[in-house]
């Protein structure tokens, strides 16, 4: 494997694009290869089965295109498949976890709302991270039916985005939680308006940064940091309609 091979990034559509963000800022001199599985997005109301099924058939797509690290740009991708594929592949495979551990060293109320999809919630990954980490916090979730379907669609602040965000958010900090995880690579690019809504009082969490600096990590534990001699390139790929 060579330190000049791409990193492979995958999700189901754009909601990894917030990953790779974070990944481009702390490694500019790695290409990265990313996949939008934009043919069966979302993956929230799949079965676990199929998700491990397409998660399997991107990660070897991506190997075929000599990626020597895969991360999995989507949470519930991650909870339904990232045991599978580690076992499966011998690269280094980094998936997401929703904040539960810093949410629970930030909020002071000791109520922290986590706002994912339903496969995130009912993996079993997820009910481990909440039992190790959780203590003795009150952990509120919220399915965010739509809203990765409005991210989708590039409606980051319209008034039927607004509105989910409101359904979801409220009574969140109703019931008094101070944090508020993001479980879902989409819902950063809606920080701002979750913020807004949340109110200033309120932390909002997002993984992407930790992501990226684990990806380092792994990726200096193996001898497979490019060399920093140029800056890195993108190259993007979609298995379906980008407008679906």
């Amino acid at each position: 494997m060579s330190t000049r091979h791409p990193i492979g990034v995958f999700d189901s559509g754009v909601g990894g694009l917030s990953i790779l963000r974070e990944i481009r800022r702390e490694l500019a001199h790695e290409d990265l290869l990313y996949v939008a599985d934009s043919a069966h997005i979302p993956y929230g109301d799949k079965s676990p089965t199929f998700i491990e099924a397409r998660s399997v058939a991107i990660t070897e797509f991506l190997l075929s295109h000599g990626a020597k690290a895969v991360v999995v740009a989507c949470n519930t991708a991650t909870g339904a498949a990232i045991k599978m594929l580690r076992s499966r592949f011998r690269v280094p495979i980094i998936g997401m976890e929703p904040a539960v551990k810093p949410a629970v060293a930030t909020t002071k109320s000791g109520i922290i709302g986590v706002l994912a999809t339903n496969g995130t919630f009912t993996s079993e990954k997820f009910a481990n991270l909440v039992g190790q980490f959780g203590g003795n916090a009150k952990i509120i979730v919220q399915a965010c039916a739509g809203l990765v379907e409005q991210v989708e669609a590039g409606d980051l602040s319209g008034d039927r985005t607004r509105a989910l965000v409101n359904k979801y958010v409220l009574p969140l900090t109703e019931q008094g939680a101070d944090t508020i995880v993001l479980g879902c690579t989409h819902y950063p690019f809606l920080t701002a308006l979750i913020q807004d809504i949340a109110g200033p009082a309120t932390t909002v969490l997002d993984p992407s940064r930790a992501v990226a600096r684990e990806l380092r990590r792994r990726l200096e534990g193996n001898g497979l940091l490019s060399p920093h001699d140029a800056d890195g390139a993108e190259r993007f790929c979609a298995t379906g309609p980008l407008d679906k």
